[in-house]
């Protein structure tokens, strides 16, 4: 083989970009006659922030609910580091490392910051008292707690067993962020963050997200508020009558053309561009 053979051939292998840590291909979902997911697309590349957006009824709820197991989709695929899943509960999507920030915070107000962190997966002592008596670990789950909090910065909450009650609605908002970060292994998703918080406590929201995506967590942002989504997002996916109709670049559009590509004024661009 000649020299120019080689480069020739070497040339025309392709180069593998990145793979999407998360992707979903052609999700149908249907209520009845109400179609809310119809042959839906999802990807999300490792280390970035996706923002989802769309109208309301759009179908972009029913779509992060297929992803984390709170919905089956009547078909379509759903991968996981490229290996396909069929999560049939969010239970299940935790134990894949899929944890997720619902907008009512999914907290309990009435117990400790440490037992929320570990609401469901609590520790329990080693030996015949955690075995027969299933004691907690509390030091364990209270050093634990303390040290996550600490990671994302939120060093303003002094007592780790004081009552979630007692927080302000960025602490509580801190408190499920940092949940999780300390679980989430493979990819964090967070349905409206910062939708009941003042603008002193949405900014602390998004600086968590940009710690957490420093920790090399992807996240999944869905999301009304444009310049929020425009500050943190790399790219951001546009739902709209239940599928995938474009994902721009923040860098490359206005927030007036993503509003205008949503609600169907303005053309989506003839393809979906690819992350790099």
């Amino acid at each position: 083989m000649t020299l120019d053979q080689t480069i020739a051939g070497l040339t025309a292998t392709p180069i593998a970009g990145p793979q999407p840590i998360l992707s979903a291909t052609g999700l149908q979902k249907r209520y009845g006659k109400v179609v809310a997911l119809d042959n839906a697309d999802f990807d999300l590349m490792p280390g970035e922030i996706l923002a989802v957006i769309g109208d309301n009824g759009a179908g972009k709820t029913s779509l992060i609910k297929a992803l984390c197991g709170a919905m089956i989709p009547d078909a379509g695929v759903i991968k996981l580091d490229g290996s396909p899943v069929h999560f049939k509960s969010p239970m299940e999507a935790r134990l894949a490392g899929i944890e997720t920030v619902y907008q009512n915070l999914a907290l309990s107000p009435a117990l400790s910051i440490a037992d929320n962190m570990f609401l469901g997966r609590e520790m329990r002592k080693s030996g015949p008292l955690g075995n027969i008596f299933r004691l907690l670990d509390r030091s364990t789950m209270n050093r634990l707690a303390r040290e996550k909090l600490s990671e994302l910065g939120l060093l303003t909450i002094q007592n780790i067993n004081q009552s979630v009650e007692t927080l302000s609605g960025g602490q509580r908002q801190g408190v499920a962020v940092a949940r999780a970060a300390a679980f989430g292994s493979k990819v964090v998703i967070m349905d409206e963050p910062t939708a009941a918080l003042g603008v002193k406590e949405s900014r602390r929201v998004l600086e968590l997200m940009l710690d957490v995506k420093r920790r090399g967590l992807p996240i999944v942002l869905i999301s009304h508020n444009m310049p929020h989504v425009f500050e943190v997002a790399d790219r951001i996916h546009i739902h709209r009558l239940g599928k995938r109709i474009a994902v721009i670049r923040p860098q490359d559009y206005s927030m007036s053309d993503a509003v205008a590509i949503m609600t169907g004024a303005l053309a989506p661009p003839g393809q979906v561009e690819a992350a790099q």
